[in-house]
Formats: structure tokens, C-alpha cells, sequence
């Protein structure tokens, strides 16, 4: 099941960027605006579907676990951060290279500015958008909430394991539950109200926290409290405030807690459907990676001989969507298969550096 929604976000954030940025959906809105405009407006609800399956996920992950020592969490942090970033600087320098070759052109009005040093660096770092600084791709904010998440869960498990480690009378999985709760409640309801914390974790941590929430309930001591804790939490919340994103990732995470055990194992869908599923969900990281420049190489090549032809930026649309998979697949092969180790960062932040050198020298 989370491959699933994986595999399908990610699809969908792609058909949403292609949307929102042009100029190829600009053409095909004028035939078909119902669907350019369901994408430009609610693609981006994708964002919680990979927020909540990403919470599911860290529950399970981090669930068996009986304590969590701050050595521990270290090397778990350590290890989240080289999984996310590698990739992310693979990505990066493709992305500034192309957008400088094709800044001349001027064919693709969406470029970002030629990086600096310390643009460069705050990427590396993943504090652009904290620093106010200009992203250089499309989406990687995600990259860097996506780690301040796996932090704040962290700090949970070691809060959780130092208070039963105090108080032996507690019950370790009682102690998670009501940390997650109660963090998940005070995004929903008062961290997310205020879009001045959207570059931090907190602000995103309701929708993380109901994945959590939701393996929580899929276990069998918990099931009634925690479907019906789930329930009650987004009627709630959705009274207090109703907002479609919020809405969307509590049905995400319904589903999650609810759903049969065949639709996890895929015993539903043949074998080839099922593996093809998985595969898409295994690369969906770096598809959403590598798919802003996919999209600009396509956008800069349709624009520039069929400019106003409905057919060929349809077909341009469709292009990138398949060319931005077969292209995670290799970012995959070529850095998320691979080792992620202090030796590969490094190798990978030099390349990113490298290429940073070049697009400064060519502007």
C-alpha cells in the first residue's frame, strides 16, 4: 500500500510541476483547462501523500526498537541525511548546468539565478529555504523538511526512552503514542495556522505524525484506540480549520491504518503489476530528484519548433513524465543503489562544487 501512493505521487508532483511551470501546459490548458488546471491546483496534494507514507514508514522502522541512545540517533541521522543528499547533489549539478546552457536561449522564462558560493553551500547544508535563499530546482524544499521530520521522530524515540529508562512503570510503545499524538495535534491546530513556520518541520509534522499515528493503529493491541483516535483527530482538526492538504493527508493516512492486509501484500494485483509498483515506488525519490530538468530539456526542445502546436506539447508533457522515470531510474542505479558513506558525500559535493564553478564561469 505505501508503495502504491509513493508510485502515484509521484507521478502526480511531476504532472503538477509541469502545470504549474510551463510553458508546454500553457498551450495544453487552452484545450483542455479542466485538467491543467486540476494539476496546477491539486498536484501538489501529492506532497502529503509522501509526507504521511514517510511518516508510516519511520513508525515501522522505529517502532521495534525497544530504546534509542543519542549515539544511535547520531549515526540514524547521520545515515537519513547521506540517503537524502547524495542523490539531491547528483541531481543539483545536472540541474545548474543545464539551466545555464539554456539561460542564453531564453526560451524557458523559469530559470533560476546562476548559484553562488553560499547558495551552494546552503544547499548542501539544506537551509536554502531557511536562509531565504533561492532554490535551485524545483521541490527540494521537501528534501530538506523531509530530514528535520526524521529528526524531530528521532528526538521522540529518544524522549520516549529516556522517560521509561526514569520511570520502569511506563510502557515504551504508550509513551511513543502519546509524544506522536500530542506533537501531531499541536502542528495541526496551531503550527501549520501559520505560514510563516513552512520552512521548518513543525509545520508539516501533522501530516507526517498521522502516518506515524496510523502504523500505530495497524498494530494489533491498538487497533480500536488508534483508528478511532485517528477519526476523532481529523474531524477535529478539519472543524477547527478545514484545509484540503490537511484533508487529503488524513484520508492518506486512513487508508494506511485501515486497509486489509492483501492490499499491503498486492495479493489484489498480479504479479506484474505489483512489481512494476514497487519498482516505481523504489525510484520515486530520485524521479522527483531529476524531473525539473528533465522537464526543462523537453520544454526548451518543444518551445523552440512547435511553440503553439497543441499536439506536440501534449506529447512534450507525456515525454517528460516518461523521460523523468527512466531518468530516476538511472539517478537511482548511479547514487541511491550505492553506498552511502562519507567517501560518496564528499565525492558528490565536490561534482555539485564543480559544477556550481562552471555555471558562475559561463554567466
Amino acid at each position: 500500500m505505501p508503495d502504491a501512493l509513493k508510485a502515484a505521487g509521484c507521478i502526480l508532483i511531476v504532472l503538477h510541476h509541469l502545470a504549474f511551470y510551463g510553458p508546454m501546459s500553457d498551450v495544453v490548458m487552452l484545450a483542455w483547462p479542466t485538467l491543467i488546471g486540476w494539476f496546477y491546483d491539486h498536484g501538489r496534494l501529492a506532497v502529503q501523500v509522501f509526507l504521511v507514507c514517510s511518516g508510516f514508514l519511520m513508525a515501522a522502522a522505529l517502532t521495534p526498537a525497544q530504546s534509542l541512545g543519542w549515539s544511535q540517533a547520531r549515526k540514524m541521522a547521520g545515515w537519513r541525511y547521506m540517503r537524502l543528499v547524495i542523490p539531491l547533489l547528483a541531481a543539483l549539478s545536472v540541474t545548474v548546468l543545464l539551466s545555464e546552457y539554456l539561460r542564453a536561449d531564453h526560451v524557458i522564462s523559469h530559470l533560476s539565478a546562476t548559484p553562488d558560493w553560499p547558495t551552494a553551500l546552503a544547499h548542501l547544508l539544506l537551509l536554502q529555504h531557511v536562509l531565504d535563499i533561492e532554490a535551485l530546482s524545483a521541490g527540494i524544499w521537501y528534501v530538506a523538511i523531509d530530514f528535520q521530520l526524521y529528526c524531530i521522530a528521532l528526538l521522540t524515540m529518544l524522549g520516549a526512552s529516556k522517560m521509561v529508562l526514569r520511570y520502569p512503570g511506563l510502557n515504551l510503545d504508550n509513551v511513543r503514542w502519546q509524544l506522536w499524538l500530542g506533537l501531531t495535534l499541536g502542528s495541526l491546530i496551531v503550527w501549520n495556522l501559520n505560514d510563516d513556520l513552512d520552512d521548518y518541520g513543525v509545520y508539516f509534522w501533522g501530516s507526517y505524525g498521522m502516518g506515524m499515528l496510523a502504523y500505530s493503529a495497524r498494530q494489533s493491541r491498538m487497533v480500536l484506540k488508534g483508528w478511532w483516535v485517528l477519526v476523532a483527530l481529523g474531524l477535529f482538526v478539519l472543524w477547527v480549520d478545514p484545509r484540503w492538504r490537511i484533508a487529503a493527508a488524513w484520508g492518506c493516512a486512513l487508508l494506511l491504518a485501515a486497509a486489509p492486509q492483501p492490499w499491503f501484500s498486492g495479493e489484489r494485483v498480479t504479479l506484474g503489476m505489483r512489481l512494476a509498483v514497487q519498482w516505481l515506488s523504489r525510484v520515486s525519490y530520485s524521479v522527483f530528484l531529476i524531473h525539473y530538468p528533465v522537464s526543462l530539456v523537453v520544454s526548451a526542445v518543444v518551445t523552440a519548433y512547435w511553440p503553439e502546436a497543441l499536439t506536440a506539447n501534449a506529447m512534450g508533457m507525456a515525454v517528460s513524465v516518461l523521460m523523468s522515470v527512466w531518468a530516476g531510474y538511472m539517478l537511482n542505479s548511479l547514487t541511491e543503489r550505492q553506498p552511502q558513506n562519507f567517501r560518496h558525500l564528499f565525492v558528490w559535493s565536490l561534482i555539485f562544487m564543480a559544477s556550481v564553478a562552471l555555471a558562475m564561469s559561463g554567466s
